[in-house]
């Protein structure tokens, strides 16, 4: 006759012994959300980060432009605001080879590496 050997599961998160299903990794939902976020944390934090700067940047814009459908701003003074060029939602080649950056509803380019002119789609 074979004996049957019973193994006691663990919960992933916080180590108390699990009942129910055998495929079950976690005693509650508590634990499976903790575990989830610390294991996705720095992901999470990264692309929050990002969201935020593009955020920012837009609401920079929408500021400076009030109600002007094209601007043109001094990347000084954008600096000064807080705006980050390093992030923008897309970019495009212009037909003269010219780099346009997308912000949400914004698109921009540089002229002369001091000023930047923005449309607002």
């Amino acid at each position: 006759m074979e004996k049957l050997i019973l193994q006691i599961k663990q919960c992933h998160y916080c180590k108390k012994e699990i009942r129910g299903r055998s495929d079950k990794k976690f005693c509650n939902d508590y634990c499976r959300n903790i575990y989830n976020n610390q294991l996705h944390a720095t992901e999470n934090n990264l692309i929050r980060n990002i969201n935020h700067a593009l955020g920012k940047n837009r609401r920079i814009l929408d500021e400076l432009a009030s109600t002007e459908k094209i601007i043109k701003i001094k990347k000084e003074e954008l600096l000064y605001h807080g705006f980050r060029f390093k992030y923008h939602t897309h970019y495009y080649k212009g037909k003269t080879g010219t780099d346009l950056f997308g912000c949400y509803d914004f698109i921009y380019f540089m002229i002369e590496d001091e000023w930047c002119v923005f449309i607002r789609n």
